[in-house]
């Protein structure tokens, strides 16, 4: 059961005074840049700035303390942004409650059914896909507060084409003054790490505060957080959660999206263990940490959060200035519960043109476009089809939608290139004095077939047994089956009518070389009974000598 103990209890057996330091001032390095962030990404999923930050608390603590990572670092991320914001939309903060204590549910499921090694069988091109989609509509959900634009008929546009038709319409109330500090804002984010590497503080931090000093000194018509929230609550995360918020149809009513986040939840916070392990020679332990995600997620619902999963970002800043253990990521949580309790009001001050700043470098950095293009140039052209059909879909439609055709596409194309390469080739018999190069080559015995099968036998090539023929004058029909590493119950039912065919036409069924799974499933549907175990042969030669045999009787 060392899969499911948590790393912090693992670590803390040799933990040293050194370590504590280097964790403490790693925490508080990242939880400066978690602060800007997590606003951010809580206005963009439509709920207000403070359940960011509660994500970031109370999902940040519960991952460090029972995550399965050394140095994960849980909170609000990029990727739920515009998954959020639709089910806030349409049904409401109590729909996104329902919606992340399922999610926390289903990945606790997933973590106990050993589910974490599963995920990386994913393919790539749908996480390419999805994960470029999303970035594009961050980005462009975001560029209505940069430009100041105002929607005159009070539209609340939901889908990304909407969105953008809204622009459009409304693009001649663009405010000046809220472009210019948005410019600022995304100059900073991308001038400070060059000019400024040495010093630890985040360029998000560094942009929050010039241009909130710009906007309230210079008195300019820029739309903050504090005109759009009103009320920024303070103190300690509040107990959201109620059981009269459930019942059958609201639950089935979410189900869908509760799914696509544990399903995103999982595959996010997996990538960020893998990535991380990379960094500091470690080694996560993938259920645990699907575990902690889950009673995180739970818990950050309770308490007024959104769906949080691990941040790649965070994580390899936690790492980069030190934090080597979860107690890195517990002193990033209570340096941010510190932050809500006597800092929050200050949070009314940030431009909002500063936020978007924050989030086009976000989309940036999570868009992967460097390696979208690379798969685009050098794949094959099924898994380019896979990639831009899941990224448009997630773009027009949704991640829901592009997750399940995405899903749906590469399982068909996995078993369109396996039944290609599963053959069912007959073999020739050669006179050895004509071809004088077939001197290895056995000589088959009168009124015997042989067929090589080739690859795995599973439903989308089992088809292929069928075509299977004996002749009018065959005896003995030998499979040989030396190369088949696997057989589903498909396989299973066409080999039953197979050897049915031979029955009728008076023909004995031999089976050659038949590996360990395939025998497995053979020998459970009583298959090996029905051909007798005499004719189940561990070599090509040993079944020619038993068609030898039978021919002759």
């Amino acid at each position: 059961m060392k899969e499911f103990k948590p790393k912090l209890f693992s670590v803390m057996k040799n933990y040293s005074g050194q370590q504590l330091v280097k964790d403490i001032i790693a925490g508080i390095i990242v939880a400066i840049i978690a602060l800007p962030l997590s606003i951010a990404l809580a206005i963009a999923s439509g709920v207000g700035p403070e359940a960011g930050i509660y994500t970031a608390i109370v999902a940040g603590f519960i991952v460090s303390f029972l995550g399965g990572s050394r140095v994960q670092i849980a909170g609000p991320t990029a990727a739920f942004a515009t998954i959020v914001a639709g089910i806030v939309m349409k049904d409401g903060t109590q729909g996104l409650i329902i919606a992340t204590i399922m999610a926390g549910i289903i990945l606790i499921i997933m973590g106990f059914c050993r589910f974490g090694s599963l995920l990386k069988y994913i393919p790539d091109p749908i996480t390419t896909g999805f994960t470029a989609g999303i970035a594009v509509t961050l980005f462009i959900g975001q560029i209505k507060d940069f430009t100041g634009v105002t929607y005159q008929n009070g539209e609340k546009p939901v889908e990304t084409a909407e969105k953008v038709m809204a622009l459009v319409k409304n693009a001649a109330t663009a405010n000046w003054q809220a472009l210019m500090i948005g410019a600022i804002a995304l100059a900073i984010l991308i001038v400070w790490p060059m000019i400024f590497k040495k010093i630890p503080i985040p360029s998000s931090f560094v942009a929050v505060i010039v241009t909130a000093a710009l906007v309230e000194l210079l008195h300019l018509d820029v739309n903050t957080i504090g005109k759009s929230f009103e009320n920024i609550q303070a103190g300690l995360p509040p107990l959201s959660i109620s059981l009269s918020m459930f019942s059958f149809e609201s639950v089935r009513g979410q189900l869908s999206n509760a799914v696509t986040i544990a399903f995103l939840a999982g595959v996010e916070s997996l990538l960020s263990a893998v990535v991380a392990d990379s960094m500091i020679g470690s080694k996560h332990r993938p259920n645990m940490e699907l575990v902690a995600q889950g009673v995180g997620n739970i818990a950050s619902a309770c308490f007024g959060g959104i769906p949080a999963t691990g941040a790649i970002a965070r994580t390899a800043a936690n790492i980069k200035n030190g934090g080597r253990t979860p107690i890195a990521g517990m002193v990033h949580s209570v340096t941010l519960l510190l932050v809500v309790v006597f800092l929050m009001p200050f949070a009314k001050l940030i431009p909002m043109p500063c936020i978007a700043a924050i989030l086009f470098q976000a989309a940036y950095n999570m868009s992967g476009w460097r390696r979208f293009v690379s798969q685009v140039k050098s794949s094959p052209k099924s898994d380019i089809a896979v990639l831009l059909i899941t990224f448009v879909l997630t773009v027009v439609f949704d991640l829901v939608v592009a997750i399940e055709v995405g899903v749906l596409l590469a399982a068909v194309l996995f078993m369109k290139r396996m039944s290609d390469v599963t053959q069912v080739a007959g073999w020739k018999d050669f006179d050895p004095e004509n071809d004088p190069d077939s001197i290895d080559l056995r000589v088959l015995p009168e009124h015997t077939l042989v067929y090589e099968i080739s690859g795995p036998m599973f439903f989308a090539s089992a088809g292929k047994i069928l075509q299977i023929s004996p002749k009018e004058d065959t005896k003995a029909l030998i499979l040989r089956m030396r190369s088949v590493s696997t057989i589903d119950a498909t396989a299973m039912r066409n080999l039953e009518i197979l050897y049915n065919d031979c029955q009728s036409r008076g023909v004995k069924l031999i089976m050659s070389h038949v590996n360990e799974q395939p025998m497995k499933v053979i020998h459970k549907a009583g298959f090996d009974k029905k051909v007798g175990g005499e004719n189940f042969c561990a070599h090509i030669d040993d079944a020619l000598a038993r068609a030898q045999e039978i021919v002759k009787a």
